[in-house]
């Protein structure tokens, strides 16, 4: 583990349907840290009966287009953000940590899952009441916080470049990250920032083409040490079922 620049705390679906819906339509399975044989659209199979549809390569091109930005984190929710090991910690302890806290941790059942746009990009997130996973979420970050370094000027410059309320500057300080905690909010982003109205409408198209049916109830079973290679993507470590 010694090549990864930063770990972080992910869920990826357990589903094989959606993991591999994500792994096509971003460009990048986290899993096998490769780059997918054939992108969303190229004999990707549906949720539903398990046909096969073709995308028009003007829409594939459309699909990268969309999905640039949030290529490189694969397809997940973040639960921890990324964080550079702190002074005197290793690899090997954080992910030890992780094992023990994933085998005290239940699972957490959610309604379901749906497409939403938050801010400039569209993301799936919770169909429905969210508590228990957000406090599930701020629980790893304060337990593995030991094992993160602070954040430096230039990382503390970028996340308040975009305007922090008082409360969002004071998790900043405690925690590294601005959107954990009371601000966090469970989502499995889709896309990049959208231009206008045309561009989500027609990204929302495109999703719908691909994504296969979504379990209801969404039961969030496992979580993931993830970390970030030398060139930028992230990639898994290792699988944490959730047993507590």
């Amino acid at each position: 583990m010694a090549d990864f620049r930063r770990f972080a705390i992910y869920h990826l679906p357990d589903q094989a349907a959606l993991s591999s819906f994500g792994a096509r339509w971003l460009g990048w399975d986290i899993d096998t840290g490769s780059v997918p044989s054939a992108w969303c659209g190229a004999a990707m199979e549906t949720g539903g009966n398990g046909s096969e549809i073709t995308v028009p390569d003007a829409d594939r091109a459309a699909v990268a287009h969309l999905t640039e930005t949030p290529r490189k984190y694969g397809f997940h929710a973040t639960v921890k953000p990324p964080f550079r090991l702190a002074e005197g910690v290793s690899a090997d302890a954080l992910a030890s940590a992780a094992r023990d806290l994933a085998s005290q941790t239940r699972p957490v059942t959610l309604h379901g899952l749906t497409i939403a746009r938050l801010g400039h990009f569209l993301a799936l997130v919770p169909d429905g009441p969210s508590g228990a996973l957000e406090d599930m979420a701020f629980n790893w970050v304060k337990a593995l916080d030991r094992f993160r370094a602070p954040p430096s000027d230039s990382e503390l410059d970028r996340r308040r470049a975009a305007g922090l309320s008082a409360r969002q500057e004071a998790l900043l300080q405690d925690w590294g990250y601005p959107f954990v905690g009371p601000e966090f909010r469970f989502h499995m982003t889709l896309t990049g920032r959208l231009a206008d109205a045309a561009t989500e409408r027609a990204a929302r198209g495109l999703i719908a083409t691909c994504l296969p049916e979504i379990p209801r109830p969404y039961i969030v079973a496992s979580l993931a040490l993830v970390g970030e290679r030398p060139d930028g993507r992230f990639e898994t470590i290792e699988q944490l079922p959730l047993t507590g």
